[in-house]
């Protein structure tokens, strides 16, 4: 996993699993120096029309971002919403792995959170596969 995949899960993860996680890999050493504390504002959102493939500006939404350093190396999260401690944890948590303190902890959180979101998808399709129109060649 890389480390743009692993920030994309570790947005999406429960507050309370990150926030577990992140004070577990503490435990046993200093604390990180937190680098940009976190902190709330707004991210504008674009995305591409999926037929001609033209982007636009959907809005804005609310997001939290933090930085942090551990063991030497820097980790980073953004989340949406305004849950900072969230955003603290997962900026934890990728400077952990990015220092190898806690990569196959952090790895098996992200698998679930992936395997959530699969779930999530599956059952989102299953429930608007009726309503698909097929329309046949003449």
């Amino acid at each position: 996993m890389n480390r743009e995949q692993r920030a994309a899960l570790l947005a999406v993860a429960e507050p309370a699993e990150v926030i577990e996680l992140a004070d577990a890999c503490l435990e046993a050493a200093p604390p990180p120096k937190v680098l940009v504390a976190p902190e709330v504002g707004c991210v504008s959102v674009q995305v591409r029309e999926p037929i001609v493939r033209d982007r636009f500006l959907l809005g804005d939404v609310l997001a939290c971002r933090a930085e942090v350093e551990l063991d030497g190396a820097r980790g980073w999260a953004m989340r949406l919403g305004d849950d900072r401690a969230a955003a603290l944890a997962a900026a934890i948590l990728d400077a952990a792995v990015e220092s190898g303190r806690a990569r196959t902890e952090v790895d098996e959180l992200c698998a679930r959170v992936a395997e959530r979101q699969r779930l999530a998808e599956d059952t989102e399709w299953a429930e608007l596969a009726p309503t698909i129109v097929e329309f046949e060649e003449l």
